[in-house]
């Protein structure tokens, strides 16, 4: 029930996302850019939300437009997955310790999306991959998804492993978050009654 397929395509990309709320953190990621279905597959594997996506972009320029893209796609999905939010308990946060980094993340299902973005990384580059991206990508997830969003490193040397928390901290926030609340299965998780 809990399922949800995205297709975008535009002039620069082609995006195919599927999703299980309900899953156990299964991934098949393929995007042409390493580092970043790596990102993918730990959102996946901590928020046990089952991910298949495969995106085809406009690489010979830069990574940009794959990385937004796949954010957009992705958090259309996590609506349409979600639906009427009917159940679930809407909240979530984590507080993610990874060797040198820790990542605090507390986000909102809220419906009204806004980014607070704390993650300075000492280095421009993740290999190839431009640091900033990871910006962009939760910018994007966070606009469609309609996801109140804040995320802060709070320590942190290795901007490896500064993403990777993050990546890490946004999915066990997330699985919190959609997970359904036995307590008020059939309830709007809010006092107007809609979200």
């Amino acid at each position: 029930m809990r399922k949800a397929k995205i297709e975008r395509a535009t002039s620069e990309t082609r995006i195919s996302v599927e999703i299980n709320l309900d899953g156990t953190g299964s991934y098949d990621c393929k995007t042409g850019v390493g580092f970043f279905d790596h990102m993918l597959e730990q959102l996946a594997r901590h928020s046990l939300i089952d991910m298949t996506i495969r995106a085809e972009g406009d690489l010979h320029i830069d990574d940009h437009h794959t990385v937004e893209d796949t954010g957009i796609a992705l958090g259309q999905a996590l609506t349409q997955a979600i639906g009427d939010k009917r159940g679930i308990r809407r909240y979530g946060a984590c507080l993610l310790p990874m060797d040198d980094t820790l990542v605090r993340c507390a986000l909102d299902l809220s419906g009204r999306p806004y980014l607070v973005w704390n993650m300075d990384m000492p280095t421009q580059k993740i290999g190839t991959f431009d640091t900033e991206l990871v910006r962009e990508f939760f910018q994007a997830l966070s606009t469609h998804g309609g996801v109140t969003l804040h995320v802060d490193a709070l320590h942190g040397i290795n901007s490896h492993h500064i993403a990777e928390a993050g990546f890490k901290a946004v999915a066990r926030a997330l699985r919190d978050a959609v997970e359904p609340d036995p307590r008020k299965a059939d309830a709007i998780p809010s006092t107007k009654g809609t979200l």
